[in-house]
């Protein structure tokens, strides 16, 4: 598969989510104290992700 969400662990214990694409990070969440949380923002993440507008502040 070339792209996927990872929940990791910091260095301060805290739980992560990173998508890679073709083994690149795009992009890594902040911390979250639980596992659920970070399972509950990838879930968001595929909900609501495919409607967001880009905005360009270039």
């Amino acid at each position: 598969m070339a792209h996927k969400f990872e929940i990791y662990k910091d260095k301060a214990g805290e739980f992560r989510v990173r998508f890679k694409y073709n083994s690149e990070t795009m992009f890594s969440s902040e911390g979250y104290s639980s596992k659920a949380s970070a399972q509950n923002a990838i879930d968001s993440i595929k909900k609501n992700g495919p409607d967001a507008p880009v905005e360009d502040n270039s």
